[in-house]
């Protein structure tokens, strides 16, 4: 089985997620990237900033907006840890991120390719190329390992 290289920018995000553990958040990250160079990463950051919006996605892509002065994501790209929830996948779309490559399936929560599918919904005014199982085992261990510590 040949194994590829795990593209920067998802390890990046897997690093964000790493942090996001040692904090005591939700392990995952999320890193913005546009034309081969990292614009902005983040880490879930709910509990630390007492906002249940504090996702990674949807700090990465605040902090990209903030970075390129512009209310669109045009021409970038999105690597995150976990299938975006519903909030999140409203903010690709709003943001007009190009691609959206994600690492672990989230059967629960996640709504690009389970729960709402909100980029095939007809409603959807933008719909990102989606990249499922980028980095999925280790992001999916991160977070295994995240909540077996909890029980």
């Amino acid at each position: 089985m040949t194994r590829w290289p795990l593209p920067e920018p998802m390890r990046l995000a897997l690093e964000e997620a790493a942090r996001a553990a040692a904090e005591g958040e939700v392990p995952i990250g999320a890193v913005v990237v546009r034309d081969g160079k990292v614009i902005a990463a983040a880490h879930n950051q709910p509990r630390a900033l007492n906002d249940p919006t504090a996702h990674a996605e949807m700090l990465a892509i605040r902090a990209a907006l903030d970075r390129r002065g512009s209310g669109r994501l045009d021409g970038c790209d999105l690597y995150v840890t976990l299938e975006p929830c519903a909030m999140c996948a409203g903010a690709i779309a709003h943001a007009r991120l190009r691609r959206l490559y994600y690492g672990a399936e989230d059967p629960k929560a996640g709504a690009v390719d389970n729960g709402v599918r909100l980029f095939t919904q007809p409603t959807c005014h933008h719909r990102p190329e989606v990249i499922a199982g980028i980095g999925e085992r280790r992001a999916a261990v991160l977070l295994q390992s995240f909540f077996r510590d909890r029980r």
